[in-house]
């Protein structure tokens, strides 16, 4: 097989496991367009989609056909506030998303000065993580319950606060040492902390709402790809109405980020 084909399998493998873990077979095959394919040809692009339908087509008679994420109360046609405060929530998704990007390479920075084999690394890594986890034992593990209980608004402050600092932190510094982590549920549940501390500050705001916009904010910014953060989160909640601020507040993070990381 050629390079291009074997890159091509290698994509639609990658898009098949997300469509098959989450129930998103369109962001999937976003996603390998953004981030790894680059280019629309059907040579790549057919293959990739054939592969993310038929594990979205396997996936019901394992997971069900439910959103992984559903929410409580599926939200009704958004007032104009709400679209001017989901711009405010993708600037601030913008920043955060630049200082998690700028935190990694700060990472990488220092664990290149570390005086011991690379191969140490990701154990030095792993001890940071465990005292995160021994700070704010949520910030362990995938996370789903996190961005369950995140979307259907109940969280309090000092649950927000604690969580979105312990899980940048070892985020970070994981990556930083080389250890294997992923940037999809990690974001999900930063971005959801920065939407649910935003709704504490709106006023007659709805706690469901404002985490939603907050994860397509920072996956549009941290993975620079917002087309894939606004489908991901629709299909991950079934939440179609939220549409519009899910665009303002994705593609104001996004080129907020790429703004900032340029300079």
């Amino acid at each position: 097989m050629t390079w291009s084909e074997r890159k091509t399998l290698l994509v639609a493998g990658a898009a098949g496991g997300m469509s098959a873990t989450f129930g998103t077979p369109v962001a999937a095959v976003l996603l390998a367009v953004e981030l790894l394919l680059f280019e629309l040809k059907p040579r790549s692009l057919i293959p990739v989609a054939l592969a993310s339908a038929v594990a979205d087509m396997i996936r019901p008679y394992l997971l069900g056909t439910a959103p992984i994420f559903p929410v409580l109360h599926p939200h009704g046609e958004l007032a104009t506030k709400v679209l001017l405060f989901a711009g405010v929530i993708g600037l601030l998704g913008g920043l955060l998303s630049m200082l998690l990007t700028r935190a990694v390479y700060a990472a990488e920075d220092l664990f290149a000065k570390v005086p011991t084999h690379w191969m140490w690394w990701p154990a030095i890594g792993g001890l940071a993580v465990g005292i995160g986890g021994w700070i704010e034992p949520h910030a362990l593990g995938v996370g789903y319950d996190n961005i369950t209980h995140l979307l259907q608004g109940e969280y309090v402050l000092k649950f927000v606060v604690s969580l979105l600092i312990v899980k940048g932190l070892i985020w970070s510094i994981a990556l930083g040492s080389g250890t294997s982590g992923g940037v999809l549920a990690p974001g999900l549940i930063m971005g959801g902390g920065l939407g649910a501390l935003a709704s504490l500050c709106i006023p007659g705001s709805d706690k469901a709402l404002w985490p939603l916009i907050g994860m397509t904010a920072v996956l549009g910014g941290t993975m620079r790809s917002p087309l894939t953060g606004i489908v991901f989160a629709l299909e991950l909640t079934g939440d179609f109405q939220c549409l519009p601020a899910l665009l303002i507040a994705a593609v104001i993070a996004h080129a907020f980020t790429v703004l900032c990381m340029k300079r």
